[in-house]
């Protein structure tokens, strides 16, 4: 630990290399007080809201446990099925060596500054274990709130499943409706055992003046299956994420799916890297990115380091209503034998397609609005029912903000 905390001083002033730079001072990170709720129907009704919003039911109806963080204090955690663990990151730390095998093993301490804040002012954060052979099959859900008015949230989050193992796991980031301004910086390391399966589905609903960080890495052992799914279709002033995952055992699988909508005077550069290690590994990006007026970086960069690796990059943007949006799609074989392609395209609705809609008895509005829902579907294979439920749901209400 003093070796980490030595790294992370050094790097509190090493600014990322991605990203617009954010002065930390400029946000306060002092504890913020909130009571632990034993149940989630305690909640205020505007907080319940606003994480529904989010894919964060507080009657947690088909979900296997729940995990909640409102600025820097632990609302909730608790497990509702046998072999599987929900636990604050702090309570983990102190109570279970076995933790510290997990934590800043994946993630560097002295990345950048961001990841420097999150190790040395950690406010919390949750741990997610599915035990050897569990089968978790209804969706883990873990909500970070952010309420106070100029905070800076730092949390630090282990998901792990174990040998042969089955996690899905909803993470809702949300923000009460009044909040203004507000910074986000978390860390999130996965861990995918031998022929495991996790899918990780992240859903951003923050406020118009948040700020997002975060710094995330997995790695997927022989025949484990990892998915990582992404949707940000809310305004937010700036979001930076560029998530790794190193696939270490053959048979290894990774599936990177995200949906992006930029509003008028957001940010959003976000994308993925894979790197594939061992023969017979697959992997995945897939980026829909919608502009309503902001700026959007859509990155993905495949690795393929040894032979028999198959890989695929597919990004898509559509602009709407002005804004910019830059593809960066990055292929790189490093030995003979890998196969890896990509494809990009950036363009606006056709306008046939609407004149084709508009005769068969839709509205202008009715028409355009029924393109982007088709846009943005994709189909993402290995996703429980419950997943693609809110899924569809956040697309649907996005759909609907838009036009």
């Amino acid at each position: 630990m003093r070796d980490l905390e030595e790294k992370a001083r050094q790097a509190q002033d090493k600014k990322a290399v991605l990203g617009p730079d954010i002065d930390l001072d400029a946000y306060q990170s002092e504890p913020v007080s909130h009571n632990y709720v034993e149940d989630l129907g305690d909640l205020s009704k505007a907080d319940k809201k606003q994480m529904l919003q989010a894919g964060i039911d507080a009657e947690e109806t088909d979900r296997s446990g729940t995990f909640v963080q409102k600025d820097t204090a632990v609302l909730h955690a608790h497990s509702k099925q046998e072999g599987l663990e929900v636990i604050p990151i702090r309570e983990a730390l102190k109570q279970y060596n076995w933790v510290e095998d997990y934590y800043w093993k994946l993630v560097a301490v002295d990345t950048d500054k961001y990841t420097a804040r999150a190790h040395l002012d950690l406010h919390n954060g949750y741990v997610i274990r599915a035990l050897p052979g569990s089968k978790v099959v209804y969706p883990v859900q873990a909500c970070l709130y952010l309420e106070k008015e100029g905070l800076s949230q730092n949390v630090h989050n282990i998901v792990i499943a174990e040998e042969g193992a089955e996690l899905h796991v909803i993470t809702g980031c949300a923000a009460a409706a009044h909040l203004r301004r507000g910074l986000h910086i978390g860390i999130s390391e996965f861990y995918v055992k031998k022929g495991a399966k996790l899918s990780f589905t992240m859903i951003h609903h923050w406020a118009e003046g948040t700020m997002v960080r975060a710094r995330s890495v997995g790695m997927v052992e022989e025949g484990g299956l990892f998915l990582n799914n992404y949707i940000s279709m809310k305004p937010v002033k700036s979001v930076q994420m560029y998530p790794t995952t190193h696939l270490v055992g053959k048979g290894a699988v990774a599936r990177f799916y995200s949906l992006l909508v930029g509003s008028p005077n957001s940010e959003m550069d976000v994308g993925g890297r894979i790197f594939l290690k061992e023969p017979d590994t697959r992997a995945e990006i897939v980026s829909r990115a919608i502009t309503n007026g902001g700026k959007i970086i859509a990155r993905g960069d495949l690795v393929g380091e040894v032979p028999r690796v198959k890989a695929h990059l597919e990004c898509h943007g559509l602009i709407l209503n002005g804004g910019s949006i830059h593809a960066i799609p990055e292929l790189e074989g490093k030995v003979d034998g890998v196969e890896m392609s990509h494809e990009a395209a950036i363009g606006k609705i056709a306008q046939e397609e609407i004149l084709y809609l508009m005769s068969r008895g839709l509205s202008e509005d009715e028409a355009t609005a029924t393109i982007v829902r088709g846009f943005l579907s994709v189909d993402i294979p290995g996703l429980p029912p419950q997943l693609k439920a809110e899924i569809d749901r956040a697309v649907e209400q996005s759909n609907k903000d838009m036009m």
